[in-house]
């Protein structure tokens, strides 16, 4: 009888619905990624339409400052949907999760501009990202909690490493699109509706992931823990009380890892072009270069952080991420041509596959199955609140500021405190085996 992968003594499901279910539920994760950074994609083309402006920073301040207000939603639809998904079910919290990003997504593409409604017009835009980080803070949490339930213990680091598949595959489609209007559109176009198109897009395919999502199989580790009567029911409370250690190992280890993530990847496109001085279309085919290869390697790091343990992998991010991420931006600042700038630009991101590749099975595996979801999702939404959701904010204004470097070492200093903890954090892995032994002595009882 096969056994569930971080939970013993159920039945699991088969090889092949095994498969089915991390596929499909890996589908709906690239859906909700991509609906969330089309607005980061989108940018440089419909902040002047809803911020009115002579000068660009300050319109890309102020949609960097929505997109890190949508930010401040996370944590809370990381308790909310969190607590439900433990105690619902994952295939529940997953479900809720894309119809609030699908919502969000519609409401962008038909809210008119500042010049037809007025203040109106950011109103709107900050409630549909609310919305879209109250989906994001829960997706998290559930998608990760069940690509690592749903996988083999020998192949988690695999399997789980395609949430940042789907998610990186969700930006790089984003880019996609907007390398196609550029092609498709005249300029003028694109600045006055061409924009709209990928949000119908992404609000198109919520709803088609919601029928998806409600087929999915429900994991082996929630119904062991819906069929304990003794199981305590997920709760903040539950998790600060019991949990006190897991939950700062998670924000500490997460501020650098999303901080480097952010900076790598959703400023870079604005780096290059506002700072840089490429064309739009240009710095546009430059991430989508280097983003799909570092799609690509996502699989490779999980996989070999089957045979070699989680920690490895950590600490090789936080040195190389502390020691090359000012040298990298620096000679961006004076690089010669887009292929120098991509070869710049691929190895900074594989330098956080890292991180990214693993971050997702490691704090699963920080978690009982009764309080995981939540405990994913929460202590990592608040440090990515405070250090992703504001890395664009933060890069605008060390730059408005005259001092732009300054954000060069800030992405670097926070790589070196988590540093400290990969270096001082127990191999998770081994967390769950032995955790996995202890309930198996405990169902054993005494020997006589």
């Amino acid at each position: 009888m096969t056994v569930s992968p971080l939970a013993p003594g159920a039945p699991a499901p088969s090889t092949s619905s095994r498969i089915r279910s991390i596929f499909g539920g890996s589908m709906g994760n690239l859906v909700e990624w991509y609906d969330w950074y089309v607005y980061s994609a989108f940018t440089l083309y419909f902040a002047p339409v809803f911020f009115p402006a002579d000068d660009r920073t300050a319109q890309l301040l102020n949609a960097a400052a929505i997109f890190a207000v949508g930010f401040l939603m996370r944590p809370l639809g990381a308790w909310l949907m969190g607590m439900y998904a433990d105690r619902h079910g994952r295939k529940a919290g997953l479900t809720l999760s894309v119809m609030l990003m699908g919502g969000g997504s519609l409401l962008i593409a038909a809210t008119p501009g500042y010049a037809t409604i007025g203040a109106g017009a950011p109103a709107l835009l900050l409630l549909a990202r609310l919305l879209q980080g109250l989906s994001v803070g829960g997706e998290y949490g559930a998608s990760a909690t069940y690509l690592s339930e749903m996988a083999q213990r020998e192949h988690r680091g695999f399997f789980s490493s395609f949430q940042y598949v789907t998610l990186i595959a969700g930006q790089l489609i984003a880019l996609c699109v907007l390398l196609l209007l550029q092609t498709m559109l005249p300029e003028a176009a694109l600045e006055q509706w061409g924009w709209r198109v990928p949000f119908a897009i992404g609000g198109m395919l919520a709803i088609s992931v919601f029928y998806l999502r409600r087929g999915l199989l429900e994991t082996q580790d929630f119904k062991s823990v819906e069929a304990d009567a003794a199981a305590p029911r997920s709760s903040g409370l539950q998790l600060f009380r019991h949990h006190p250690k897991q939950v700062l190992i998670v924000m500490a280890l997460t501020a650098g890892g999303t901080l480097a993530f952010y900076a790598y990847s959703t400023y870079m496109q604005k780096f290059l072009v506002n700072s840089v001085g490429f064309a739009r279309d240009t710095a546009t085919g430059i991430m989508a270069a280097a983003l799909f290869i570092y799609m690509l390697l996502q699989p490779v790091a999980g996989w070999l952080s089957d045979r070699v343990g989680r920690k490895p992998l950590l600490i090789g991010f936080g040195v190389a991420g502390m020691t090359l991420t000012v040298p990298i931006f620096m000679r961006l600042e004076t690089v010669a041509n887009s292929f120098e700038a991509f070869l710049l630009v691929l190895g900074a991101l594989v330098i956080v596959t890292g991180y990214t590749a693993i971050n997702a099975v490691v704090k699963a595996e920080l978690f009982p199955a009764n309080i995981r979801t939540l405990g994913v999702a929460l202590p990592y939404a608040l440090a990515n609140t405070i250090f992703g959701g504001t890395a664009e904010y933060v890069a605008l204004a060390f730059k408005s500021a005259g001092l732009e470097r300054g954000f060069y070492w800030y992405v670097s200093g926070m790589i070196a405190i988590s540093l400290t903890v990969y270096l001082r954090m127990s191999e998770t892995s081994e967390i769950v085996v032995d955790r996995q032994l202890k309930r198996a002595r405990e169902a054993s009882g005494p020997k006589a």
